[in-house]
């Protein structure tokens, strides 16, 4: 029965932080991307990811976008640091239901 919960337990924990954790992501991509955002849209940036048309349909593409950009900036960063910057990306600005 231990057994048993100490594996549950260490099966959510890996579903939890493969979702990512939006407050870390946050603090990646205020340091990594804002910046460039700012330069290709201006004001804050945020225009890249409300503009018309949404070109980001889903969590899927937001985290196929997210690898691009690290690849094309140089950024490295870890999977799992790319998942949180999806993460906090999907939470403020996509919603995807």
């Amino acid at each position: 029965m231990r057994t048993l919960l100490l594996l549950s337990s260490l099966v959510l924990a890996a579903a939890a932080q493969a979702a990512g954790d939006p407050k870390l992501g946050k603090a990646l991509h205020d340091k990594q991307c804002a910046a460039c955002h700012v330069r290709l849209v201006g004001g804050d940036g945020s225009k890249l990811y409300t503009r018309t048309p949404r070109l980001i349909k889903d969590r899927a593409a937001l985290a196929q976008r997210v690898t691009m950009c690290v690849a094309q900036t140089g950024t490295k960063w870890f999977p799992e640091e790319e998942e949180h910057v999806t993460a906090y990306l999907a939470q403020q600005f996509y919603k995807f239901k």
